[in-house]
């Protein structure tokens, strides 16, 4: 465990360390256990997508891994939100579970509705509990699974193909590694900050009305 977390924020080294079983539990944990917001969804994709570019791992075997297991992992998610239902919103915060994200992630699919189960794949912490949140609020079965992989499909084939294509591209790029992360992370929790700040002028606004 201690190796694991010392891996986290070199997506590189994680990949060396679990291979694709390590991919497949981190991908599936994401969205699956309500406990995955500080995993690196997007920045570990890209990372596997140029790991594979070097012939490293498989492009097609990764692609077809992981999107099975992001799809099982938004399934597992609604399946908690809808055995739990509204206690969710009632348990109390500790390490792995933040009630206030919880809360954003309903103000999310307020704005949006049910897209957002594919929206959420591409928002950091927001892709954690969205497809719980689907479940607490009893979306159709049938509508969240069509979203589900829709979502997973567009999430990890559009990032682990960036990180192919970047490998592919551009000689040595692996040595610059941690600059391409920090811009994924950087554009990955840019709708985030958007979405803060548009609530921060609303705010303002209502006090100045």
């Amino acid at each position: 465990m201690h190796d694991f977390f010392s891996a986290l924020s070199h997506p590189d080294q994680l990949i060396a360390w679990g291979g694709y079983l390590g991919l497949a539990l981190i991908i599936f944990s994401e969205t699956g256990i309500l406990a995955g917001f500080f995993l690196p969804g997007d920045s570990l994709l890209v990372t596997a997508g140029l790991v594979a570019s070097q012939g490293k791992l498989d492009y097609l075997t990764l692609n077809a891994l992981l999107i099975s297991c992001a799809i099982a992992g938004d399934t597992a998610g609604y399946w908690i939100g809808y055995q739990v239902g509204p206690k969710l919103f009632k348990r109390e915060d500790s390490f792995f579970f933040r009630k206030s994200h919880l809360e954003r992630t309903h103000r999310f699919f307020e704005r949006h509705g049910g897209k957002t189960i594919v929206l959420a794949r591409f928002v950091p912490i927001v892709r954690t509990f969205a497809p719980t949140v689907a479940g607490v609020g009893r979306m159709s079965y049938r509508k969240f699974l069509s979203y589900n992989v829709l979502g997973g499909l567009f999430w990890v084939l559009g990032m682990t193909s960036i990180g192919f294509f970047l490998g592919r591209s551009i000689p040595n790029i692996e040595k610059h590694l941690h600059l391409v992360i920090a811009i994924v992370v950087v554009v990955s929790f840019l709708p985030l900050v958007f979405e803060w700040l548009k609530a921060k002028k609303n705010q303002q606004a209502g006090k100045n009305a």
